[in-house]
């Protein structure tokens, strides 16, 4: 049978297209090209971030023991020690997510350290299958860092994630931490937990199978409210460094107004009181 020349143009764009459909995206993450990133799982990509969010390590006051501990795990990471993973429990505002950020930027900032944050979002958890071997294939050690982390009832997402941070055959890769925080010590409210003991034939091992998912988390950190005294400390702190023209008194009797007004003391109530002043002053608060 003759082809014609028509034909075998036909035939040619019809392989192209072939090809381009049955093409592998290209997913090479460039890892020089920030310190941290943001995982997108519509696209199955990381995204890099130019600029975090974030204040020094050294203005977060009233978690020092929080600070050391999670300074000294990350430090080993970074090392290429052993680590834990890390679940940073508590009230709300009590600088969780913030000392994340910050004890990444201290340690990354050591000579010879490349140390990476990979923000992944609460939603996207069922995605870490597509997403922990991109990380595992990097030339970097890598924080996996997940805020707000937790499971309403009938949420079966946790059995998954059990088995990607530890469980699973492989395990978590060698060059992966994976950072969490969480207003719930058991990632579970704890009406899902009661409900699950008294549907259980054995009671004993739905608590364990609900709670188990903490227990993945090998350093676990305790945030709780302050006091008026550290709050008032937070407040100084903050308005020492960033250099703000007004009075000790009036800033504490500003600083107290505030917190009433909110209803609560916490560091993230310290900082929005300095960003509103700092606005009034005419003033930028310059975080890096």
């Amino acid at each position: 049978m003759n082809i014609t020349n028509d034909q075998i143009s036909a035939l040619e764009r019809i392989a192209r297209a072939l090809e381009v459909i049955a093409a592998k995206p290209d997913r090479q993450t460039d890892w020089t090209a920030a310190a941290a990133f943001v995982w997108n799982a519509n696209t199955a990509a990381l995204s890099p971030l130019a600029r975090i969010s974030r204040v020094p390590l050294a203005l977060l006051q009233g978690i020092d023991r929080q600070r050391d501990q999670l300074m000294a795990n990350t430090r080993r990471f970074a090392a290429g020690l052993p680590a834990n993973n890390a679940l940073l429990w508590g009230a709300r505002g009590t600088g969780k997510s913030a000392l994340v950020k910050a004890v990444h930027a201290a340690v990354a900032a050591d000579a010879g350290t490349s140390l990476k944050l990979v923000e992944l979002h609460r939603e996207d958890i069922a995605s870490l299958g597509q997403l922990l071997p991109i990380i595992a294939e990097a030339p970097v050690r890598t924080i996996l860092f997940c805020d707000d982390l937790s499971f309403d009832a009938h949420d079966t997402a946790y059995r998954p994630l059990k088995t990607v941070l530890e469980g699973g055959l492989a395990g978590r890769p060698e060059n992966v931490v994976f950072y969490a925080t969480s207003n719930r010590r058991h990632l579970m409210p704890r009406e899902t937990i009661v409900n699950d003991r008294s549907t259980a034939i054995h009671p004993d091992e739905a608590i364990d199978e609900t709670i188990s998912l903490s227990d993945r988390f090998g350093l676990w950190l305790g945030f709780h409210n302050i006091s008026q005294a550290e709050y008032l400390r937070i407040v100084t702190g903050y308005a020492r460094h960033f250099v703000l023209n007004v009075g000790a008194d009036e800033l504490e009797r500003r600083a107290l107004e505030w917190s009433m007004t909110r209803g609560s003391r916490s560091g993230r109530v310290a900082w929005q009181f300095i960003e509103d002043l700092a606005g009034e002053l005419g003033q930028r608060l310059a975080l890096d």
